[in-house]
Order: C-alpha cells, then sequence, then structure tokens
C-alpha cells in the first residue's frame, strides 16, 4: 500500500448525499477480483450512456476534474452494500482522499485498508468547499495526514481528527498484510519451533 502523508490535486466536487457503493461501482463489475482496472467503472452508471459513450455533463468527464485526486461530498457517503470494489475503484482512478460530513461505517473502513483517507468535516465547510470547487474548476487542495490539516481552495485551513492508529498505517502505508509482515522475524520463529515440537504436523 502506498504511504500517505501529503497530498496536493485536484479536488472534485459530487454535489449528492447518499452516495451508496452501487453507484460507486455497479454491481456487474463485481466478478472481478484484481483491484487494477476498475478505475474506468467508478461511476459508470452516470459517466456513460447505454452505449458506453461519456455522459459530457458528468462532472468526471469534464477536462479539469479528469485527473481529480480528492472528492468533496455530501453525507453519508459510501452507504449501501459492504463492497470493496468501491474503494478499489475509486483507488484505481487516482482518488486518495474523500471529504464528506459523514460515510457508511463499512466504506469507512474499508477506505483505510486501501490507502484512501476518509475526511470527516462539518456539513457547512463541506459546502462551502464545494460551492468553492464548482466555481473555480481544477482548483486544488492540500491534505497533510501529519498536521491533520486541509488547506481549501479559498486558502482556509481546517483541522480533522483521525484515529492515531489509522494515522500510523497510512502514514507508514500498512495494510493488514503490512501490518502481519511486521512481524514476521516473530512468525518464522514460530514456525521453526512449532515444527521441532510437533514435526507430525
Amino acid at each position: 500500500m502506498d504511504k500517505f502523508t501529503t497530498l496536493t490535486g485536484v479536488a472534485v466536487p459530487i454535489n449528492m448525499t447518499h452516495v451508496d457503493t452501487d453507484r460507486i461501482i455497479p454491481k456487474n463489475y463485481l466478478k472481478t477480483i484484481k483491484r487494477t482496472g476498475l478505475g474506468k467503472a467508478l461511476f459508470a452508471e452516470m459517466r456513460y450512456d447505454a452505449a458506453g459513450r461519456e455522459d459530457p455533463e458528468f462532472i468526471l468527464n469534464k477536462a479539469p476534474f479528469r485527473k481529480a485526486s480528492i472528492i468533496v461530498a455530501g453525507e453519508n457517503f459510501g452507504c449501501g452494500s459492504s463492497r470493496e470494489h468501491a474503494p478499489w475503484a475509486l483507488l484505481d482512478f487516482g482518488i486518495r482522499c474523500v471529504i464528506a460530513p459523514s460515510f457508511a461505517d463499512i466504506f469507512f473502513n474499508n477506505t483505510f485498508k486501501n490507502g484512501i483517507l476518509p475526511i470527516t468535516l462539518p456539513e457547512a465547510r463541506v459546502n462551502e468547499l464545494m460551492r468553492f470547487l464548482l466555481e473555480l474548476p481544477g482548483a486544488e487542495m492540500t491534505i497533510d495526514l501529519p498536521a491533520q490539516t486541509v488547506l481549501g481552495p479559498d486558502r482556509k485551513v481546517d483541522k480533522f481528527d483521525i484515529d492515531p492508529f489509522r494515522k500510523h498505517c497510512l502514514v507508514n502505508g500498512l495494510d493488514d498484510v503490512g501490518l502481519t509482515l511486521q512481524q514476521e522475524g516473530a512468525i518464522k520463529a514460530f514456525e521453526v519451533r512449532s515444527s521441532a515440537e510437533h514435526p507430525w504436523l
């Protein structure tokens, strides 16, 4: 998992509440277990028409936002089914941070496990950020995870809270496998000891 320290990038406003995981990535893309190649399916039912052509009115199809790495969205982002393909699709598109007033619990947990930082800010501030981003397409924001700050397009700095353990994992690029491998020496020592004590296993 890539480390997350600071991120400066284009922020895209997704001015919708209760964006569920089926909207983030439709169910017909769930057959794969690969984490790559899903970026093209992100918000597919809104990005493309029935013939597979891009809808020029959908915000991710507009030039300033095609390379967005930050999403600013409405409340309860990531609700619905607990599909891990949702953060996979976001990450493959290039999204490393989602800012919203609130998140669905399972999606919130899955983002951390996939190297995406979910940031909760007050609804009034999120709405303010969306207005700025709509008025200034292509505007950048800066996320500083060690300092736990968000620098908005209006140059205002917001602080955010994060669990210290989750912060540690993101800053050091540690997913569940990476955390386990930190104990590799102890695991190998246990295996050697177990094989000597129980050779029949």
